[in-house]
């Protein structure tokens, strides 16, 4: 189907994280138990919950099973951890210190001690998810990463895990894991920030333990959002919206263009490419959340696109470049049908951890910034001081802050 841009611009502005209330009943039942109960409770919500009970696993096995793997998916691997890396060692991370005279000013930018990343199981082993955020948190310079992933861990994650340069790994998964790495028990050290995708059980946690421990963001729904011109692949837009679609059901695939015989083109060919995908059940319902959009001009579809802050916004224009500086919303741009979201999701070198549910609006995508903490220094000169601080007190004494100001008054 086919809809006109008044028909979704509400439905685009009114984006936005939703939580289940059964959900975040049932997760705070777990943190809890965890929080108070540590490895006691960890086993018997893994056995419950997971069918295994929660093991680390030893570097050895990571190091059998990268050495186990095929030829030509090791090397994948190892393109794939090249490539992330070299991406985040062009990002500035050093801080500053000046001196005149007025004193010393300056930042002190510094790695975090300890960090958890959750690498989600289920029916897709998401080997990709470890290289895109253990690898930017070792180029931060974070001491100690620590992965878990729902038992049995796929070899492939093992391989990845050593491939990437993990430190340990635990077999534990859900909002058990979350509380584990939040908290610490006997045997999982506590960490000082969790990243990482999971399902609704894993976001739910990790919003919960925010300010004991810091978070990536809230991971909802993955979505891509397609602008296009006539000059576009029908062909090329079709798979590309399938590859998002395929995700989930709860994924949105979107089009946008002015081009009403490109738009037509690609609804046949949606239906053509559905045909013989092994997931189309799953692809056809997501394709029900997203659409294809018909707008007035490219102009009206950037707009539409800063409204929907997608995760993934790609432009599949015959020259995107002049387009970038419309784009203000966005996780992350794919610039032409020939650079495809779904090499983002592996190998093209920033991390695929991007922010969703229009949450774009306020924060990017996962960085070696999200490992570093700023830390402002202070040393100011005599003269300085006596200089300022009157004009601190006499803000101290506007806010009712009398020992504020006498502790200025003291230093005139």
């Amino acid at each position: 189907m086919i809809y006109r841009a008044e028909e979704v611009r509400e439905r685009f502005a009114r984006r936005g994280l939703a939580f289940d209330p059964k959900v975040e009943g049932i997760v705070r039942g777990i943190l809890e138990a965890v929080r108070t109960q540590g490895d006691e409770a960890l086993d018997r919500l893994s056995r419950d919950l997971d069918g295994h009970p929660v093991e680390e696993i030893p570097k050895k096995a990571w190091r059998e099973a990268y050495e186990d793997l095929d030829e030509e998916l090791r090397d994948a691997l190892e393109t794939a951890r090249e490539r992330i890396e070299a991406f985040y060692r062009e990002e500035a991370r050093g801080g500053f210190l000046k001196a005149d005279e007025s004193g010393v000013l300056g930042q002190l930018v510094r790695p975090l001690d300890r960090v958890g990343v959750y690498v989600p199981g289920g029916s897709a082993p998401l080997l990709s998810s470890l290289l895109m955020t253990v690898v930017p948190a070792k180029v931060a310079g974070v001491e100690e990463v620590i992965v878990a992933s729902p038992p049995k861990v796929h070899p492939g994650v093992l391989a990845a895990a050593w491939v990437a340069g993990a430190d340990r790994l635990f077999a534990m998964g859900g909002a058990q894991a979350v509380a584990a790495l939040a908290y610490g028990t006997e045997r999982v050290p506590r960490v000082d920030k969790i990243v990482g995708p999971g399902n609704a059980y894993v976001v739910e946690a990790k919003r919960q333990v925010y300010g004991t421990v810091g978070i990536d963001g809230l991971a909802g729904p993955t979505e891509t959002l397609i602008v296009a011109d006539g000059s576009a692949s029908p062909r090329l837009l079709a798979a590309d919206l399938l590859a998002q679609a395929e995700h989930g059901p709860d994924s949105e695939p979107w089009l946008l263009s002015p081009d009403r015989a490109l738009l037509e083109k690609v609804e046949a060919e949606l239906a053509r490419q559905l045909l013989d995908l092994p997931r189309g059940e799953v692809s056809k319902r997501a394709l029900e959340r997203g659409g294809l959009v018909l707008t007035e001009s490219l102009e009206e579809a950037f707009a539409l696109a800063n409204l929907y802050a997608p995760e993934h916004l790609c432009l599949a224009l015959s020259d995107p470049l002049p387009w970038l500086g419309r784009v203000r919303n966005a996780g992350g741009v794919f610039l032409g049908e020939g650079t495809p979201e779904a090499l983002g999701d592996y190998i093209a070198g920033p991390s695929h951890v991007m922010p969703t549910s229009g949450t774009a609006r306020f924060q990017g995508g996962l960085a070696v910034r999200d490992f570093l903490k700023v830390i402002p220094v202070l040393g100011l000169a005599e003269k300085a001081v006596r200089r300022l601080a009157p004009k601190g007190a006499l803000l101290a004494r506007a806010e009712g802050l009398e020992g504020h100001a006498r502790a200025l008054d003291l230093r005139r």
